[in-house]
């Protein structure tokens, strides 16, 4: 019974580091056709306390103008002068499957010179879709998470209250129904990190392990799926299928350098030639300094118009060498071991950088270089 469990464990743990660095499809690629739609539109935010767009913006007069016309009162624009108003533009993500009804968040920005958007409440907005069709509306009271507040030109501001989000506040008014499968039976996987050797991977998978179907990668960032005799029947369920399989996919080498926090990230497959690195530095100190030069006793006692107090600058200049320092790193270090190595000889964030672009030009560094 021991042995029997033993052996069962052991399974498991050698199972468990067979599928270490495995992930799913449906986390590495998604479905052709579907994917979110940017959509936007044009409103108004009401009820803001002195803080909406002033007179000088005229979009915002004339659309009050035209908002009171349409419950027939006729105001001309130029008799309108309210900071309680404000004009913006509403946007929001339309998911790949929208049935009417179905509600999204969406996001409000001042579009004029308003000083805040909190507290105030966006009136019915038509959403329109890249077609200029109508797929939602949006309306409902702004969550703001920051404040402005000026008074005799003293202003306390946190965040950007000029923008603001309303939760679930637009409502889908036309469906969306992507077409998964085509007439000839063939569906499309798009990979979100294009790679020859995880397209590979994930057609010979499907190929293995679903029924029915063939998969050919048709290039770095596509796997063409076929049906078998072209038919449709169930394509949910073959999707769901194919998405929930795991594999490991092909990780490019790379190293991703933030030059403004010093922050350095590598990836896997990162490996270093055999390379020296010698790192030393030069500092300059230069001080200056002025010195008030007053005329001299024999001088005031023969007073002329061209005696004065003169300001007289005095600059001295100090330079120092550090000592040189190396760091000798063997064949196949990896990047932890050499930010490592070069903190144990004192070296700053931006000399790591500088070194990461030698080793690079010199060709020891195996990987892509990304300086952000």
């Amino acid at each position: 019974m021991r042995r029997a469990m033993t052996s069962a464990m052991c399974l498991a743990l050698l199972w468990a580091a067979q599928a270490d660095g495995a992930v799913r499809i449906k986390d590495l690629a998604r479905f052709d056709g579907v994917r979110e739609n940017a959509a936007v539109g044009y409103g108004l935010v009401v009820g803001l306390s002195g803080t909406g767009d002033s007179r000088r913006s005229l979009t915002t007069v004339q659309s009050i103008s035209n908002l009171l016309r349409e419950f027939g009162l006729q105001v001309p624009p130029q008799s309108i002068n309210s900071r309680n108003v404000a004009a913006v533009l509403v946007t929001a993500n339309l998911p790949g499957f929208l049935r009417p009804g179905d509600r999204m968040d969406v996001n409000v920005s001042s579009i004029g010179d308003a000083s805040s958007l909190a507290g105030g409440t966006l009136l019915m907005t038509p959403i329109l879709g890249t077609d200029r069709s109508v797929y939602a509306v949006a309306q409902g009271p702004l969550s703001v998470g920051g404040f402005r507040y000026e008074q005799n030109g003293t202003v306390r501001q946190k965040n950007h209250p000029t923008s603001g989000l309303i939760p679930k506040g637009a409502i889908a008014e036309r469906g969306i129904s992507p077409v998964l499968v085509s007439t000839e039976g063939t569906l499309e996987l798009i990979l979100n990190e294009p790679d020859f050797t995880t397209a590979a991977r994930v057609a010979s998978l499907i190929n293995t392990e679903v029924r029915g179907v063939s998969a050919a990668a048709i290039e770095a960032g596509r796997v063409r799926v076929r049906t078998q005799n072209g038919a449709t029947g169930d394509p949910i369920t073959m999707i769901a299928a194919i998405e929930n399989l795991t594999v490991e996919p092909g990780v490019p080498a790379r190293v991703v350098v933030n030059e403004r926090t010093g922050t350095i990230v590598s990836g896997g497959h990162v490996s270093l030639s055999e390379v020296t690195i010698t790192q030393g530095d030069i500092r300059v100190s230069i001080d200056q300094r002025f010195v008030v030069s007053q005329p001299d006793g024999e001088v005031l006692i023969r007073p002329s118009r061209s005696i004065r107090t003169v300001v007289v600058p005095e600059t001295s200049m100090d330079v120092s060498e550090s000592d040189m320092q190396s760091v000798n790193l063997p064949q196949g270090a990896s990047i932890a071991e050499l930010v490592e190595a070069l903190r144990g000889v004192r070296a700053s964030s931006q000399d790591v950088i500088a070194i990461l672009q030698g080793i690079k030009r010199a060709g020891a560094l195996h990987a892509e270089l990304i300086i952000q």
